[in-house]
């Protein structure tokens, strides 16, 4: 070949490849969220769209009763965010985005569902309920076949107390017979979303994807069914959700949608986990901004809300999942450690959209009154409205930690569940406060205790009975064991029976061991009774000061009575009741729920040694 003709060819070459490329087809790999609905009380929408250099494309989008009002893009080419307006005349269907660039068009079917009748009344948790509190890959492993998943970073292996185990969706709902027959009104399962990482991902904190359930557990078409078969059970379902951080290795962080979207980045600044800074009036910007803005740990990177469009983006993703699984409440990891302005807005259009939804909040603090802090309505006076309703009762756990490890005195032992409860004064409503006695972050209550039967029962029936909403750990009804000093691993075994090679179930009665029965009947006596009492969910408490290591408080209404005796001493109590007449006054006797028996004069009431009484009030 001449050498002309030679240059002739390559200069064509070259002229075509630039010009497929110039020319080349807009393309969408993610459109965030993946779908919406009409009807929805919010009438704005954004959608984060992720494709190479997608923002330098025109989008078009024209329809009767959904409006495009406009795109935003950031410093990254390869994200458009498209702001639409959906009228309340919008119909449910298809409807194509078209990204117009050089001369070349992409048409991207996006769809609006129609809701669900009844979605905007649905009803949250409340202190009617009883939530058990279980992670998904330490219950049940009911299909073997998706303990290893193509693409999966971590394989399963049960040897190692730190790894994946198997657990799953489908051995949750072998198990919820079990469950119901317990008496768990709702479930708060830890996060059950992709979390690819190579290793400790079993947690679920560390989250890839926020639109996709992780395939170890199923899929979002089997969680959807799963919280349907939970409501025909009557057991509400709690989602687990995280905002204030991501896992280092979600899609995005390969090519982030801003500079700013995660904080310090690339850097590694790690939280001083000192969230009192945070309403603390003297404390330094610099210890509030580490608090709020570091991370975690290396595989947490910490997300930046204030960030509009990552904002909206969290809002709308914890919106998608309420309505397309049909959740009756949300968990919120790490509260305090997100920009509270953020927490504050989302939570408003949470009640803007589920008026009677519920979102319990995490803010591990054990003073009354920083927990007292965050929520709406606070008696802590500040200038700060959360709208948030619930937290978990921080306090109160730290006070049932101590109350059964030291002798009975003037503020200790017994006392201190009196102490704790007479500073109710700073919540709003201390009766939506989540109390519990341990979770997957603590010691197992049962070894806490030092092993000690009696002063369990004594712990979970004033759960049962006091103000608020109780939580049970798994396998605190049969008394599983576990220091949090020896790794998580062991405070997060699996329930015995929830794998197929497992030689002994505690889901049956059979296999468990005498005192595994005992101190499951117990729980279960009490859950089960208290599922139907209105009284003890949502009556007035009125305490009495203790003495001489009992404890005596009432739940009481319009419709009824209900006296709590606990005696945390070696010794039986002869108690005379002339004290708690302004209770007891209009009440003869009374029928005590964990024995069975009826107790015909109630001006003496002999209560055994560590033990605790539980008398419904009647008139003859």
């Amino acid at each position: 070949m001449k050498r002309s003709n030679l240059k002739k060819s390559i200069f064509l070459f070259i002229l075509c490849v630039f010009g497929l490329q110039t020319l080349a087809q807009p393309r969408v790999e993610r459109v965030e969220p993946p779908f919406w609905w009409v009807g929805m009380n919010e009438p704005a929408l954004q959608l984060m769209v992720y494709g190479e250099n997608i923002a330098n494309a025109k989008v078009m989008f024209d329809y009767e009763h959904i409006d495009l009002v406009g795109v935003k893009k950031t410093d990254n080419p390869n994200y458009w965010f498209i702001n639409l307006f959906v009228s309340p005349n919008a119909e449910p269907g298809t409807y194509k985005l078209i990204f117009q660039q050089d001369g070349q068009s992409l048409e991207y079917d996006y769809e609006f569902k129609e809701r669900r009748p009844g979605s905007k009344e649905r009803n949250g948790f409340d202190a009617s309920d009883v939530i058990y509190l279980l992670m998904p890959d330490r219950f049940a492993n009911g299909d073997p076949s998706n303990d290893n998943m193509p693409g999966m970073l971590e394989k399963a292996d049960r040897s190692n107390p730190d790894g994946r185990h198997g657990g799953d969706l489908a051995g949750i709902e072998q198990n919820l017979p079990y469950l119901k027959d317990l008496g768990a009104t709702a479930l708060w399962i830890n996060p059950m979303l992709e979390s690819n990482m190579p290793d400790y991902s079993y947690h679920g904190y560390a989250i890839t994807d926020f639109y996709k359930l992780d395939p170890r557990y199923g899929s979002n078409v089997d969680y959807v069914k799963f919280v349907e078969d939970c409501h025909k059970e009557d057991i509400k379902v709690i989602m687990d959700m995280v905002f204030n951080h991501c896992a280092s290795e979600h899609w995005w962080m390969k090519d982030m949608p801003a500079e700013d979207w995660i904080h310090h980045y690339p850097d590694f600044v790690q939280t001083n986990f000192r969230t009192g800074t945070v309403i603390d009036p003297h404390a330094s910007e610099y210890d509030r901004k580490k608090t709020t803005d570091g991370w975690f740990v290396k595989t947490m990177p910490d997300l930046n809300q204030d960030n509009e469009f990552l904002a909206t983006y969290l809002i709308q993703n914890s919106i998608w999942w309420i309505e397309y699984a049909n959740l009756d409440g949300i968990r919120m990891d790490t509260y305090p450690y997100a920009d509270k302005e953020f927490m504050a807005e989302w939570m408003k259009r949470i009640n803007y959209e589920y008026p009677n939804f519920n979102v319990v909040g995490e803010s591990w603090v054990e003073p009354v009154g920083m927990v007292a802090w965050w929520q709406e309505g606070s008696n802590v006076k500040n200038r700060y409205y959360s709208n948030l309703r619930t937290l978990f009762d921080f306090p109160m756990y730290y006070t049932l930690g101590r109350a059964f490890n030291e002798e009975n005195g003037w503020s200790e032992g017994i006392a201190r569940l009196y102490e704790t409860l007479s500073q109710d004064f700073l919540y709003y409503d201390p009766n939506s406060l989540v109390i519990f006695a341990d979770n997957h972050d603590t010691d197992r209550f049962f070894s806490k205790i030092g092993e000690d039967k009696d002063d369990y029962k004594i712990a979970m029936a004033f759960l049962m009975t006091t103000r608020g909403i109780p939580l049970i750990y798994y396998g605190t009804e049969i008394g599983m064991t576990g220091f949090e000093h020896e790794g998580h691993g062991m405070i997060r075994e699996d329930f015995p029976g929830g794998w197929p090679e497992d030689t002994i179930s505690a889901f049956t009665g059979g296999d468990r061991t005498g005192l595994q029965n005992d101190m499951h009947a117990y729980l279960q006596n009490l859950m089960n009774w208290r599922k139907s009492n209105e009284v003890v969910q949502h009556g007035k408490l009125t305490h009495f000061i203790p003495e001489d290591g009992t404890y005596v408080y009432f739940r009481h209404n319009e419709q009824g009575c209900v006296m709590v005796i606990l005696n945390n001493s070696d010794e039986d109590q002869n108690l005379d009741t002339v004290k708690y007449q302004e209770c007891m006054k209009d009440y003869d006797s009374g029928r005590e729920i964990i024995r069975g028996n009826k107790i015909k004069d109630l001006d003496e009431i002999m209560v055994p040694a560590k033990a605790a009484m539980i008398i419904e009030l009647s008139k003859e």
